[in-house]
């Protein structure tokens, strides 16, 4: 990375369904702004209902990094994912634009962020098979104690219940002969951050779940999983493991009726925004908080002209004074 230590790298996050992609979109109308996703679901082709991907139309008003970037079948590491999203922002700042960060995927915004230093494992099929069948057979519970037993600050990090990352964390501490802690030091990246985080209290926080899943079945949720399906994605793939697929593939599959379905896929939205506002209040301490029920707009976009007119002015930190309002055009996908 070549860009001078004083650029600007503004971050939208928080939980999913607080508003991140509306507020990202309303900046927009203020300031010359480009969208970096931080989705580790947004990255798979053809997943836009259920990943509540931004719609064609909106990816036209701003223009979106990192959407699209693989099909659902296809390895996506965070390495890979570090690497294009500071390829992003390097363009973004060549043509004296800001980029917005958004995102709520929190290995990708502490990779972008915090600068990890990820080890380049390239993921191991067998093994991975192996595990996951241990999970089922053994449950959950025994990939984490074997994870403690390697790696007790990984450990610590990583939810029980999330088993693909458990294997992942074991899978670079076999590969390494090493815990994948030790591994994963940070180095900074050159940049002036503002990191941004929205809230909402919980009840109006599930309001707004609720609403969200009902949009997404109507908009052609089960087509879209059962197109997937078609296509031979099989349900084991780690893409169709997210919030949304996971269910409805097990309606589709015949195992729970589609009531069922959904009341599970609200249950499980629910538990992880949980997790997830748990994780960024722990982890990132440098995170600034604004009420997504309150006047958002006004009171971040004074946030962010203060945090761009100092201590540098915005021109002289190579942004364009004159490039303001929506950005129409083609969206960059995968960072090419």
């Amino acid at each position: 990375m070549s860009s001078p230590p004083d650029r600007p790298l503004v971050a939208i996050l928080g939980p999913t369904a607080v508003g991140k992609t509306a507020l990202a979109l309303s900046l927009a109308r203020h300031l010359p702004v480009e969208v970096v996703s931080a989705d580790s679901r947004q990255v798979y082709r053809g997943m836009d209902i259920g990943t509540a991907k931004p719609s064609r139309l909106e990816q036209q008003e701003i223009r979106h990094w990192l959407l699209d970037v693989v099909e659902p079948d296809e390895p996506f590491t965070l390495a890979q994912y570090q690497r294009l999203a500071y390829r992003a922002i390097e363009d973004i700042h060549s043509r004296g634009r800001l980029p917005l960060l958004v995102g709520g995927t929190g290995l990708y915004v502490r990779a972008v962020l915090d600068g990890l230093c990820i080890p380049e494992v390239a993921p191991d099929p067998g093994l991975r098979g192996a595990l996951q069948r241990q999970a089922e057979h053994e449950g959950y519970l025994a990939l984490h104690t074997r994870l403690r037993e390697l790696d007790p600050a990984a450990a610590e990090r990583i939810d029980a219940r999330n088993v693909r990352r458990v294997i992942r964390a074991l899978e670079v501490c076999y590969a390494l002969g090493r815990p994948i802690s030790a591994a994963q030091t940070a180095v900074p990246p050159p940049y002036r951050q503002l990191r941004v985080g929205l809230t909402l209290p919980r009840d109006r926080l599930y309001q707004r779940i609720d609403r969200r899943i009902d949009a997404m079945l109507e908009a052609g949720l089960v087509a879209e999983v059962q197109g997937l399906l078609a296509k031979d994605y099989h349900c084991d793939l780690p893409s169709m493991s997210g919030l949304g697929y996971r269910q409805v593939g097990q309606y589709l599959r015949g195992e729970i009726s589609l009531t069922e379905a959904v009341a599970l896929l609200r249950r499980d939205t629910r538990r992880f925004v949980r997790q997830q506002s748990t994780w960024f209040r722990a982890a990132d301490p440098a995170i600034e908080w604004f009420d997504a029920s309150g006047d958002l707009e006004r009171t971040v976009a004074a946030r962010l002209k203060a945090f761009l007119e100092g201590p540098l002015h915005g021109q002289e930190q190579g942004l364009d004074p004159t490039a303001h309002g929506s950005v129409g055009g083609e969206t960059r996908q995968g960072g090419t």
